[in-house]
């Protein structure tokens, strides 16, 4: 992200600035839950995806006061999970897998096993696609970000993006089909 220029409580005509403590705790409280499931898209586990959520907040802390365009916070915040997420699987960093909590009107265990196989199909094939394609589909069809948001979260154009959503899809297809 472009180094970025508004002090801090300072005003613009009539409006105050956010000051850059307000606008990570807003991003934390509007924005936390649904990284979390993005970053799950990338790494295995849940408590992995939370540390990397947590540091990503953590590293934007560390350069909000840069911030001129406080819209564009949130897409920032969502390149550093997404770059952390890299980061972590080059690693080849594991932790222990958790199970989510019960849900009082659970499905049959017949139809949970369907379900999950069904998903761990579809999140297998995606980890497979190449990393851009796997970005972009993951945030345009999970997180139901517009192209152009997509284009400003990875730092590529919106054609790009484009692009790599029909390639990407594409490819998801085959692999589904072929592993039927």
């Amino acid at each position: 992200m472009e180094s970025v220029g508004v002090l801090a409580g300072s005003t613009r005509g009539t409006a105050t600035v956010p000051d850059s403590d307000s606008v990570v705790a807003t991003l934390f409280t509007t924005e936390a839950a649904r990284l979390v499931s993005l970053a799950r898209f990338f790494v295995d586990d849940r408590t992995a995806a939370e540390d990397l959520v947590q540091e990503a907040f953590i590293r934007l802390s560390r350069s909000a006061h840069r911030i001129r365009e406080h819209d564009k916070a949130a897409a920032y915040l969502r390149s550093i999970v997404v770059n952390l997420a890299r980061d972590h699987n080059r690693r080849g960093l594991v932790s222990l897998r958790h199970r989510p909590p019960a849900h009082p009107d659970e499905p049959s265990a017949e139809e949970t096993a369907a379900h999950n196989e069904s998903r761990e199909e579809v999140v297998a094939a995606l980890r497979d696609l190449p990393v851009r394609q796997r970005d972009c589909i993951a945030l345009r069809y999970y997180l139901e970000l517009p192209v152009e948001e997509i284009a400003a979260t990875l730092g590529i154009s919106a054609n790009s993006v484009k692009t790599h959503l029909q390639r990407g899809m594409r490819t998801l297809a085959r692999t589904l089909e072929d592993r039927q």
